[in-house]
């Protein structure tokens, strides 16, 4: 059902909140569920967030865009956020795997940045999907972006994060700073591949004591 630029954009936040809620629940359900049938939950923990109004207006900004309730819908794919954290690297791919399988969320479009990093050094694997919101006017299908990582790749993502804003100007990051970034996320990377060879290894032990 589409909302027209007269919809209120408190009714529209109201939206996304419930959004949300249902990909936070359904999430949860799909880790239970696995966690229940292989004796392993590949979830750490799962962080949500809705994008302030200054945020959303801002991108709307600079994707050089009116101001208006149809743009935020129609262009603006993370106002709800989900961060799903796991323990390793074939964590990740298994939470996609879930994700896509999944009949109540579905995926619109998908980036692995894990397989290709963006030049500053991120790796994450971002989903864009379509939620379900039942409401009294009849079923509204909210977008939203999910990111899946490891812990190390959180890890690396929030120190980015703090250190690029203490520079909000465009370009202002020093390039020795962007540099340590960059080589510090390579460090993750190998720390990642590590981890991942050490669990294939301890999965074998439990293999042949059976």
């Amino acid at each position: 059902m589409k909302i027209n630029d007269n919809y209120d954009l408190s009714s529209l936040m109201v939206n996304y909140s419930a959004a949300l809620k249902i990909l936070k629940t359904e999430l949860e359900i799909l880790s239970d569920e696995f966690e229940y049938s292989h004796k392993y939950n590949p979830v750490e923990h799962i962080k949500c967030r809705i994008k302030s109004y200054e945020s959303i207006m801002d991108k709307l900004e600079k994707k050089g865009l009116d101001k208006t309730i149809d743009n935020i819908i129609e262009y603006v794919n993370d106002v709800v956020g989900v961060r799903v954290v796991c323990s390793f690297l074939p964590d990740v791919y298994e939470i996609v795997n879930i994700i896509q399988k999944s009949k109540n969320i579905k995926v619109l479009y998908e980036k692995d940045y894990i397989k290709d990093p963006k030049d500053s050094g991120y790796s994450s694997y971002h989903l864009i999907v379509s939620v379900p919101v039942n409401l009294s006017i009849g079923t509204i299908y909210v977008k939203a972006e999910i990111q899946i990582r490891t812990v190390a790749m959180d890890f690396w993502a929030s120190l980015d994060h703090k250190i690029s804003y203490k520079f909000p100007e465009p370009n202002a990051l020093p390039v020795e700073v962007i540099e340590e970034l960059k080589n510090s996320s390579d460090v993750i990377k190998q720390l990642d591949k590590k981890m991942a060879h050490l669990v294939g290894i301890v999965n074998d032990l439990d293999i042949d004591k059976d």
